[in-house]
């Protein structure tokens, strides 16, 4: 129920505004809510002349409105996150958690909903292309030997139907789900960058603690779980871009366009020089064989053993692509600070605009280079996949927009999302346990019945993931990993 006061100023007031009375309604109402102890700041002039309340800390009144409680010092008053009506019949909503600012911010962000979901879409579309590395005799060992092997150009069935759904399947997730979650790893990077800014603090501070906690994380990930790790480079490249968050926007750009430029410049040069042997060139059988028999017959520790003495062979996606991460991270960056994923007009244009310039430029420029052979495997992988990525973006964004009332797949993306590292870790773990030889071993069991029992085992992995990530928040409110990695932050200086 409205308070008295509230319903008093709107009823004995000038009513409903029109152009004349806004003037006279709005002194009415910031009167009421001042004597309840809501802090009202002026908000902007909408198109249609009226002045909405508050930006961040206030109160706005219209449909794109949010209210915000002043925080009462002594007795450490939280915010009510029940929705409200507004007198002109716009909703009123608020934030859901505390605000922990000083007095004098401007106030807590309410979390966004979008990098969550995209999130979430990003940890089941990386699983999209890995889980043909974990379903294929030989496993990870098969990408010394044919590093194309998760691409479009590898289906492994003559069968033509098979043939189909097996490419398109590879086709829409190689390299495009990787340079979309990378992206919301810079967006990530610039929530907590803004959040240092709120709160008065230095940056990067003590964010080299946590990236170099995400380092050894991937480490550990690397060497007994999956030797396709992406949480190394991201640690290296967060410290990077990190840095670069303290400079001049100018800096921030030229680095983001410098790395940009020699990536797709180094790229090219690779592509030369690998012509006369591409990626996909046929190997020693037995040499393949016997590497095979570690994913295969072999016990966990021979694998460990096999990713420690291929290491660096193993670890060479993200030194090469390092030019490519931190393009994207700061792309991310832009994006966010841009609006790409704010619920606003603003957001929403920039979504469409994703949608329309990533899957127009995108879906053509991935289908030439697919086709044209393993010889393009690194520009259909490292350049051409992150365009149809941003694709992907504003695909996701746009649906997003047009759902009333978020479903169970909103729901289960969602909570992947905000469990993404324990859900990235827990789907490896879960494909090797099924795959590899000291598990069930149903990677060469099942071979003969690619590709459907791998398109089963994503799927069924993807469900997994979105309900125990569902129970996992409900019952503790983080994902395992997430819990580990905070109360490990909090023994470290200046974290």
């Amino acid at each position: 129920m409205l308070d008295d006061r509230i319903r008093a100023a709107m009823l004995h007031g000038p009513g409903r505004p029109d152009a004349d009375g806004v003037s006279d309604y709005v002194t009415h109402l910031v009167a009421a809510l001042d004597g309840i102890g809501v802090e009202v700041t002026p908000g902007p002039v909408r198109p249609d002349g009226e002045r909405g309340l508050g930006q961040r800390g206030g109160v706005v009144v219209g449909p794109d409105t949010g209210v915000h409680r002043k925080r009462d010092a002594d007795l450490g008053s939280r915010h009510d996150a029940r929705p409200r009506r507004c007198c002109d019949g716009g909703s009123v909503t608020t934030n859901s958690a505390p605000t922990t600012a000083p007095t004098g911010l401007a106030g807590a962000h309410r979390r966004l909903p979008l990098p969550d979901v995209l999130r979430g879409v990003a940890i089941l579309g990386t699983l999209a292309t890995n889980v043909w590395l974990f379903a294929t005799p030989g496993s990870e060992a098969r990408f010394l030997t044919d590093a194309t092997a998760i691409s479009a150009a590898s289906v492994g069935t003559a069968e033509p139907v098979a043939a189909v759904v097996e490419g398109v399947f590879r086709f829409l997730a190689n390299g495009k789900f990787l340079a979309l979650l990378t992206i919301l790893f810079g967006v990530g990077l610039a929530i907590q960058h803004r959040s240092a800014v709120d709160r008065g603090r230095s940056w990067p501070g003590g964010y080299g603690w946590r990236a170099l906690l995400l380092f050894v994380e991937g480490t550990l990930h690397f060497v007994l779980v999956f030797a396709f790790d992406v949480l190394m480079g991201y640690a290296v490249v967060a410290l990077l871009v990190a840095w670069l968050l303290a400079h001049a926007e100018r800096v921030q750009r030229v680095a983001m366009y410098a790395a940009g430029a020699l990536h797709v410049a180094l790229m090219a040069l690779l592509t030369l020089a690998l012509a006369p042997a591409p990626p996909g060139a046929p190997a020693d059988p037995a040499v393949v064989a016997a590497d095979a028999r570690v994913f295969t017959a072999g016990s966990w520790a021979d694998q460990v053993a096999f990713r420690l003495d291929n290491w660096l062979a193993l670890r060479a996606e993200p030194i090469v692509s390092f030019g490519l991460l931190v393009f994207l991270f700061l792309l991310g960056v832009r994006l966010f600070r841009a609006g790409a994923f704010d619920p606003d007009v603003r957001g929403r244009a920039l979504r469409r605009r994703l949608l329309v310039v990533g899957l127009g430029a995108g879906l053509p420029l991935n289908a030439a280079t697919t086709l044209a052979g393993p010889e393009f495997f690194l520009f259909d992988r490292y350049v051409c996949a992150p365009v149809l990525a941003l694709g992907y973006l504003g695909m996701v964004g746009v649906l997003l927009d047009r759902v009333r009332r978020p479903g169970p797949v909103t729901a289960g993306l969602t909570a992947v999302g905000r469990t993404a590292l324990s859900c990235y870790v827990a789907q490896n773990v879960l494909c090797v346990l099924v795959a590899y030889g000291w598990g069930l071993g149903l990677a060469h069991a099942w071979q003969d019945a690619s590709p459907w029992w791998v398109l089963g085992l994503w799927a069924t992995v993807g469900l997994t993931l979105a309900g125990g990530a569902r129970w996992c928040l409900r019952r503790y409110g983080q994902g395992p990993l997430e819990a580990l990695q905070k109360a490990a932050l909090r023994r470290l200086p200046a974290s």
